[in-house]
């Protein structure tokens, strides 16, 4: 018995610290939810050029050091 205790003790006490976690939370305002997008746009559109200036810089690099 003190070893099942033992695995369940752990279980019960983390699904109590998630439930007050969860009842702790709250939705983002139409503010900081629009403020979240932005960043978030933010940051795919500069990843997206990053990605894009490093492609055009090493593809035709490539071409010349293989030489095809």
């Amino acid at each position: 018995m003190d070893q099942v205790s033992a695995v369940t003790e752990p279980l019960i006490q983390f699904t109590k610290s998630s439930i007050h976690f969860f009842h702790r939370c709250t939705k983002p305002d139409r503010k900081e939810f629009k403020k979240n997008v932005i960043a978030t746009a933010v940051g795919f559109l500069a990843m997206g050029v990053l990605g894009y200036i490093i492609k055009l810089v090493f593809v035709p690099l490539n071409s010349i050091i293989v030489g095809g």
